[in-house]
């Protein structure tokens, strides 16, 4: 293998968090190698899995001075100019903005209201590598990630594993979402930050889109509430009976088929509720007439007014006082005798 005596990254995309030099596996380098940091960039090199020393942006020289480890690694015979096998990792400092993350597959949330609910979640971040060292070491040594999709992969899954913990500590229903929305959001960006930290970033800015249940679950609640707008379940069927009398005299030809047994089952439905209606009211109403005829009956007898004049001591429609020797009532116009 070739040893390389220019050792440098240009990133010309800008969108690299980390590139490993050279690509797949480690590469020869000698004492006296130029190592070409950009501005915004972080060089670390790495030998047996050990991080040896950290570049910033300029013009290095590789010698046993910036790297003093190295003066271990070489003998007399090479004359200060043996080769060794490492790998050069360069880290970008950038800020990284408008950074996407999502639940690849649905949460599993137990709701109060709802029962068991699959919840999809998406957002936004920023961040920007604070300790490249640190960085390096804990993805790179630790995960063995060395491309920038497995470490965007890898802080994704750490939002999402936060923002469970955080929906079930915080949240009983997906109906309480509106107002929790921010305190979700907070309390998960204050995880995350903590998470961030631990492995050498900055996060700059956190989102919380959305978090939205499946479409059916949503037709769900818009159907609950249509019936708490209405009021009652009697009132609902009664809206469904008015509406399907509406289409169906909008649309006369398709009242038959299926159109036309719905309309059937609504109306029908419509029906015995409105009859179970009057039926409880013509009770009630008869209930009504049977305590006012008892207390008819009952009235105290005057002393010869039953004999004295042609008119009742008591209206029998209305139930009111008479006036005696009155041939009509004075409340409601019934005429006696």
């Amino acid at each position: 293998m070739a040893i390389l005596d220019l050792i440098e990254y240009p990133d010309e995309s800008g969108r690299d968090m980390v590139a490993r030099v050279p690509a797949n596996g480690s590469g020869e380098f000698r004492l006296g190698s130029q190592l070409v940091v950009r501005e915004s960039q972080a060089a670390i090199f790495f030998r047996d899995g050990k991080a040896l020393d950290v570049f910033t942006a300029g013009r290095h020289t590789l010698s046993t001075n910036n790297i003093p480890i190295l003066s271990n690694l070489f003998g007399i015979p090479f004359g200060g100019k043996s080769p060794f096998r490492a790998e050069v990792y360069f880290v970008s400092l950038r800020e990284f903005i408008d950074m996407k993350w999502g639940t690849p597959q649905p949460i599993l949330f137990r709701d109060t209201d709802l029962g068991m609910v699959r919840l999809r979640a998406f957002g936004t971040y920023s961040m920007q590598t604070a300790d490249p060292q640190l960085f390096v070491n804990k993805i790179v040594g630790q995960q063995g990630f060395y491309d920038t999709g497995q470490i965007q992969d890898y802080l994704r899954n750490t939002i999402i594993q936060n923002l469970t913990t955080i929906l079930g500590q915080m949240m009983q229903s997906i109906l309480d979402l509106p107002s929790q929305y921010n305190n979700i959001a907070s309390a998960t960006r204050a995880s995350v930050l903590a998470e961030f930290t631990n492995i050498g970033l900055q996060m700059r800015a956190f989102q919380l889109t959305s978090v939205t249940p499946p479409e059916e679950v949503q037709k769900f609640i818009d159907q609950r509430s249509s019936m708490g707008a209405l009021g009652n379940m009697n009132q609902y069927m009664q809206f469904q009976t008015a509406q399907a009398i509406r289409d169906a005299a909008n649309n006369p030809g398709e009242a038959g088929g299926a159109q036309g047994a719905g309309l059937g089952a609504g109306l029908g439905m419509g029906m015995g509720l409105t009859m179970a209606e009057q039926m409880r009211q013509a009770m009630q109403g008869g209930q009504q007439g049977q305590q006012q005829g008892g207390n008819q009956g009952a009235a105290p007898q005057g002393g010869g007014g039953g004999a004295s004049g042609s008119s009742p001591k008591f209206c029998p429609e209305c139930g009111q006082p008479v006036t005696p020797g009155a041939k009509f009532c004075q409340n409601c116009g019934h005429k006696f005798g």
